[in-house]
């Protein structure tokens, strides 16, 4: 019987032991996580999980990291491996890492560490020298602290890696970099389609319009795609359409949007009348590319002329397009002239340039190709998805406005940042022996009209705030603080945390701010929607007259019902109407344009008794007049495609003594993250901020202040007495009733 009654317990002993093996094989197979930190740092974002779901060739991530580090950097060794193997659960069969063990000398290295180290040398990763905390000791200590990645024959590497702060951010940029064009282009399915719209019946007046070049064009577009063909794993496919002989419904290549000529009888009816359509397609997975052929400029003096693009342009154009449509190698659009802030920290005479933007241009280097724009020479390429405009002082031609709007018109997004004034030298101007320094005169560039018309204004003011930088004064000055009211603080509340890509941005310090007034009923006319992005405090005010930014002669703040809250940045998005629509395409002026003029002219007035030389004169007449019975259409966008206008009137948050070389600040991640919103890659800009060096403690009134001190000093010790009375009456009262019980 007794032997009979253990069965059962040796059976659950059983069971319970298939239960944790078969539970700790389920463990081992199935893999299952919860990351309840705020910004879920220890999970991978949808981004990182795209880039290493799509390699098309196999990526290996070698990290040289020693051994046993002491605290923080044994944290930032556990953190990597962790995130390396959040990478491959979601990565595909190319995706593959190792960690090398490179003990120090120390330690009793041995043959294969010694070997790693040489190969993490070789590979660039040298050991960096390390604080750590030894029996009541400061020691120094050497060690390997880097990774490299290996992408076919290109190798990317992060050299130190001493925080966890960005280090997804780096590891996800650094593959996107490496799993390039190849990567990209391989795994296309199907090929991208380039399309030439050209009527033939362009052919007959092309000379007449100085097009001589057209009738190769098809042939010599075919030899481009060709040889684009031989890079790109041909993926190009080239088709040629002419829209005057095809049976195809007009309605096919309307939705392009393409340049439509049309034209009268011409050269005494010669020249039949009639109608053309020019233009280049490039389309992939239901996305396209307009790429136009054909350019109007009307000059003053000498009247309409006609350009077609250069076989050597078109190439590179078609190669940047194809870029942007399949999203490789993106490119950012920076307009150079203008007197806008420079990227080079260098100015022509060799000296340091205080108006330079040069870490703003480091910085962004790392994930976008800059492009600068020459607009007085150069239109905005199509293949752009931002332009950049950084401080302009000189005044915009109504033809540069037009170019534009136009870029806008075509989905280009816009980020702005503008100044409603311009520094002008007082001369060393002083008042009670203090240089007050620039005068601030308002600026006029013409992008207030534009602006204007899509719904928004900047005034011309500058915001002063109370909540703003605090100068540490010297001993020399008398210590203590003095208030920067042009440097603003915009705290947490004040920024709109709704938008993804401002989500882990807890505070930012703007400099010389403007604020900025929408149009409401512009804005509902014109169905855009207008997001504000964070505002001044409401204690803020503005200053509009012999304005000084001299902190010694800065106003006092005014009363409180004198003060309010100001918006200081916008996103609008939507389609947005032409400010060019139903208006003739603006003239190209520049200064080869007149003097050409005003030399024409001059022959054209001494030429005036020599009856031969007035024949060729008069044929010029003829020509210019027949050009202008040609009649184009489509040429300017009425209403645009789908895009966005970043605008912030503080440029000056652009340049090296606001912005971090190392990109940490918040202020780095809010231009970053912009940046990036408006080449629509926020799913980036939120990994910048998963881990927070600025996060400070929400802001309490004076009330609340009062209350906690208070009940920390008194409060408590109330709190402990009367819970201590309370001890005393529950034990006083069961003791009385254990004694009427025994009374009883």
């Amino acid at each position: 019987m007794g032997i009979q009654k253990r069965y059962p317990k040796y059976i659950k002993l059983c069971i319970y032991l298939v239960i944790i093996v078969l539970v700790n094989v389920a463990g081992m197979s199935l893999f299952f996580r919860l990351d309840l930190t705020e910004n879920r740092i220890y999970s991978i974002s949808e981004a990182s999980k795209q880039v290493v779901s799509t390699l098309s060739e196999p990526l290996t991530i070698d990290v040289f990291f020693t051994k046993n580090l002491p605290a923080p950097h044994n944290n930032t060794e556990r953190y990597l491996h962790d995130l390396l193997e959040e990478y491959a659960i979601h990565a595909n069969k190319y995706f593959n890492y190792r960690f090398y063990d490179v003990s120090p000398e120390s330690e009793g290295i041995d043959a294969s560490a010694r070997e790693n180290q040489k190969l993490a040398n070789n590979y660039g990763i040298n050991p960096v020298q390390i604080q750590v905390f030894e029996q009541d000791e400061v020691k120094f200590k050497k060690a390997y602290m880097g990774l490299v990645l290996i992408h076919g024959d290109m190798v990317e590497r992060i050299p130190t890696i001493t925080s966890v702060d960005g280090l997804e951010y780096k590891l996800t940029t650094a593959i996107q970099k490496l799993n390039n064009k190849i990567s990209t282009l391989l795994s296309l399915k199907g090929k991208v389609k380039v399309t030439l719209y050209l009527s033939s019946s362009l052919k007959p007046i092309a000379p007449l319009m100085g097009l001589n070049e057209l009738p190769e064009y098809p042939e010599k577009l075919k030899e481009i795609i060709d040889r684009l063909n031989a890079k790109n794993y041909g993926k190009l496919e080239y088709t040629y359409i002419d829209p005057s002989t095809t049976s195809s419904p007009e309605t096919s290549w309307n939705k392009y949007d393409l340049m439509k000529l049309q034209w009268p009888d011409l050269s005494n009816g010669k020249i039949k009348a009639g109608n053309a359509t020019i233009g280049l397609v490039m389309e992939y997975g239901g996305k396209f590319r307009k790429i136009p052929l054909l350019s109007e400029i009307r000059l003053p003096i000498i009247g309409t002329q006609y350009n077609l693009a250069s076989l050597n342009q078109l190439e590179d154009a078609i190669n940047d397009n194809l870029e942007t449509l399949v999203n490789i190698n993106q490119g950012l659009g920076y307009l150079a002239d203008h007197d806008t802030l420079s990227t080079s920290s260098i100015s022509p005479m060799g000296r340091q340039n205080p108006a330079a933007i040069s870490t703003f241009s480091n910085l962004i280097s790392k994930t976008y190709s800059i492009k600068p724009i020459d607009l007085k020479n150069q239109s905005i390429p199509g293949s752009l998805k931002c332009l950049v405009i950084a401080r302009p002082t000189e005044k915009f031609s109504d033809y540069e406005l037009f170019q534009i709007d136009q870029a806008l018109m075509r989905g280009t997004n816009l980020a702005l940042f503008l100044d409603p004034f311009k520094e002008v030298n007082r001369n060393n101007q002083q008042q009670f022996g203090f240089n007050r320094g620039p005068a601030y005169v308002p600026l006029d560039t013409g992008l207030e009209k534009l602006l204007s018309h899509y719904g928004i204004h900047i005034q011309k003011a500058y915001v002063l705030d109370e909540n703003c930088h605090k100068q540490r004064l010297p001993r020399s000055m008398g210590g203590g603080e003095r208030p920067i009211y042009f440097a603003p603080i915009i705290k947490d509340k004040n920024i709109n945390h709704k938008l993804k890509f401002l989500r882990g941005i807890k505070g930012l310090v703007a400099v010389k701010i403007s604020p900025l007034d929408l149009d409401q009923a512009r804005i509902s006319e014109n169905k855009l929607n207008a997001v504000k992005l964070f505002s001044s405090s409401d204690k803020s005010w503005e200053i509009r007259k012999n304005i000084s930014l001299n902190p010694l002669f800065l106003p006092p703040p005014p009363s409180a019902d004198q003060m309010q809250q100001f918006p200081l940045a916008y996103l609008i998005e939507g389609e947005f109407p032409s400010y060019f629509a139903g208006k003739p395409i603006p003239e190209k002026i520049s200064k080869d344009d007149k003097a050409a003029g005003e030399n024409k002219v001059k022959a054209a007035a001494g030429n005036k008794k020599d009856k031969k030389e007035n024949a060729p004169e008069a044929a010029d007449k003829k020509t210019e007049a027949e050009l202008a019975k040609i009649k184009g259409q489509n040429q300017v966008i009425s209403r645009g495609k789908p895009s966005k206008i970043f605008l912030m009137a503080a440029p000056d948050m652009l340049k090296n003594n606001v912005l971090d070389p190392e990109g940490d600040s918040p202020n780095d991640l809010f231009i970053l993250n912009t940046i990036d919103a408006l080449n629509n890659r926020e799913d980036i800009a939120s990994m910048r901020s998963k881990v927070l060096n600025f996060n400070p403690l929400h802001d309490t009134g004076s009330l609340t202040k009062t209350f906690v001190k208070s009940f920390n000093i008194a409060g408590l010790p109330i709190l402990v007495v009367f819970l201590g009375l309370l001890v005393w009456l529950k034990r006083h009262s069961r003791r009385k009733r254990i004694q009427m019980m025994f009374q009883k």
